[in-house]
Order: C-alpha cells, then sequence, then structure tokens
C-alpha cells in the first residue's frame, strides 16, 4: 500500500463520525471519538492530518512506514474489531523514559493554542509511545518541576497525585502520530468520561506487552495505534443495538483489504460449510488462538445476520478455551469496538 493510499484512508476514516481512534500500548491508551452533532476541525495540510474537538484530538504525520492491519476477536457472545496502525519492531520504539521529564512547550500540539503548555513525559518506559502530560498550570509546573528526574510511582512523590488532581491533557506520542485527551481525569474510583479519554493500568503494564495476546499482529510489527470502525451491533459507547447490516459489510471490506490472507481463508470456508449444511466435526479448524476466534466470530456473525448454523457448529465452536479472559482484557484496553 503506497503512503497516499494510506494517508487517503486514514483522511477518510477522519471525517467518518463513528470512527473511534485509540494510540498507546498496552495498559496505557488514549481514546478519541467525537458525538454525531459535535464539531470537530479537520487539519489537512503538508505533515500533518487531525481530527480536533473540544474534548481531544487524534493528528498523523508521516505514515509511510505504517502497515494497516484488520483483526476481529470473539468476546462473550460477540466480537471486538479494530485496524491496528503498525510499525516494524525495529523502528517503532519511542524515548522509553523511565522518569518524570520535562520536554518543554508542545510546539507540535494539534490546536494552535496548546502549543505553549510545558510537555512532561511521565517517565513510564514503554516501547511504542511515550506517555505525556501537558499543562500552562504554574502550580502543577512547578510540581512537576520538583519531582523531575524521579520515578511516578516512587514512595512519597507527589507528582501522581497533583496530576490527576489538576486533570491537565494527556498527550500519548508515537513515532507517526499523536492522540490529545482534553477531558479531566476522573478519581481512582470514578468513571471514565464518556468521549476522549485515557487509561493507565500499572497491572497490564508491568506484563511489558506491546498489545493484547488475543490481538493477531503482522510478524515483525507492532501495533501503536488502532482505528475502530463502527460496529454492528455496538454503538460507540459499546451498547447493544440493533444488527447493521451497512456497518458489518464495510468492516468485512475493509478485513479482505487489510487482513491476515489465512484467517480470512478460513471464514470463508467455514462460511460455505455452515451454509451448505455439512456436519460441523468435519471442521477442520486449526488448533490455534486467532482460529479459534476467527471461527467463533463468523459464528456469532451469522447468528446475527439471520443465518443460524446448525446447531452441531454452535457446540463445536463454543468450546471453553481459555481465551475469553484475555479477550475481555483486550476490549477493556482498546475500546469498545
Amino acid at each position: 500500500m503506497t503512503k497516499r493510499d494510506i494517508t487517503g484512508f486514514i483522511r477518510e476514516q477522519l471525517r467518518t463520525q463513528s470512527s473511534q481512534w485509540n494510540l498507546g500500548t498496552f495498559g496505557a491508551i488514549a481514546e478519541f471519538q467525537r458525538d454525531p452533532d459535535e464539531a470537530f476541525v479537520l487539519t489537512d495540510e503538508p505533515g500533518r492530518l487531525a481530527a480536533t474537538t473540544a474534548r481531544g484530538g487524534v493528528g498523523f504525520g508521516d505514515l509511510s512506514a505504517v502497515r494497516l492491519f484488520a483483526s476481529e476477536t470473539a468476546i462473550g457472545q460477540s466480537w471486538s474489531h479494530r485496524i491496528s496502525l503498525c510499525l516494524p519492531a525495529d523502528a517503532c520504539a519511542m524515548n522509553r523514559r523511565t522518569v518524570l521529564t520535562e520536554l518543554g512547550p508542545d510546539s507540535e500540539a494539534l490546536r494552535p493554542q496548546d502549543r505553549d503548555g510545558i510537555l512532561f513525559d511521565m517517565g513510564l518506559g514503554t516501547l511504542q509511545a511515550d506517555i505525556c502530560i501537558r499543562t500552562a498550570d504554574p502550580g502543577l509546573i512547578g510540581t512537576l518541576r520538583a519531582a523531575a528526574g524521579r520515578s511516578l510511582f516512587e514512595s512519597g512523590n507527589p507528582a501522581m497525585a497533583a496530576i490527576v488532581a489538576a486533570g491537565p491533557h494527556r498527550v500519548f506520542m508515537a513515532r507517526f502520530g499523536r492522540c490529545e485527551v482534553y477531558q479531566p481525569i476522573p478519581p481512582a474510583d470514578g468513571k471514565s468520561p464518556e468521549g476522549p479519554h485515557t487509561h493507565v493500568l500499572p497491572k497490564l503494564l508491568r506484563s511489558g506487552r506491546t498489545h493484547a495476546a488475543t490481538e493477531p499482529v503482522p510478524d515483525g510489527f507492532v501495533p501503536c495505534a488502532h482505528l475502530v470502525p463502527a460496529h454492528p451491533l455496538k454503538d460507540g459507547l459499546g451498547h447493544r443495538r440493533p444488527w447493521d447490516q451497512q456497518a458489518h459489510d464495510a468492516f468485512q471490506a475493509m478485513l479482505g483489504e487489510y487482513g491476515d490472507v489465512r484467517l480470512l481463508a478460513l471464514k470463508s470456508r467455514l462460511a460455505a460449510a455452515m451454509a451448505s449444511g455439512a456436519p460441523a466435526d468435519a471442521a477442520a479448524i486449526p488448533d490455534d488462538r486467532f482460529a479459534r476466534h476467527a471461527a467463533r466470530v463468523l459464528l456469532r456473525q451469522m447468528l446475527q445476520s439471520g443465518h443460524a448454523p446448525a446447531a452441531s457448529w454452535t457446540a463445536l465452536l463454543e468450546r471453553e478455551t481459555g481465551d475469553g479472559d484475555e479477550a475481555a482484557a483486550a476490549a477493556d484496553d482498546y475500546g469498545h469496538g
């Protein structure tokens, strides 16, 4: 895929209200979405393609090294889908700072009014993203400068509590772009706000993973961001809605263009077998996690679209394998899509 093709696809999806975005790593993610009637600004100029609202934004620069990769994961009685924006593993690394570090004014901020704000790397040491905050608050700047060079999780460090209390902008940056969140940070026992928000989950960060175990990624690549197009069974907040055939067809077309050819062939073969009335015991599904997920996703899609296969297929494909908890964790970390 050429740079122009990727840029055109990203531009189209930024214009699409139902598309959601996230950028970060497993355990630290920034999410951007907008409401149907929410005002937004699309920036389309050399070196910058971005969408911003009063609550947050997502923007991209050089996309020439990016590989798009579409995938689906079975979750409960539903499924998630996404298109990963991947970089080669040897080219994705950011700065991997492990202590709070002042970076100076954020000259690359998505909105001009934010470019005098002072950027601080939180020092989480993650591979493919720098997890930062940005503020123009003199009091918070003073507290953060006094704590610079220390871990945010160090005993007695007041910086994290000050960040949560002040609710500065969160700025998550990868090699090819960034996601910014302007809404307040909820308290530790609070609920994330609707719309743009962030998750920083130390337990998941300690795993050292770059992505969920249930997300297939091309060999030698690391997902740095995700596009989550409209889902046929869930709205942008993850709530159930009536089956949307148009949304289903749209993502299946993306899957056909950017998905794993092996899993696409498996879904096609199983769909033909189910439709023909072939017995489930002739399925010959490869014994690996991603093949099992592809088969289960197909089953759910056929059931929801009114093409229910024989009950023997459900009995075969819904056997317990231990994949479910990991898939749920992935959904929690990557959003509702």
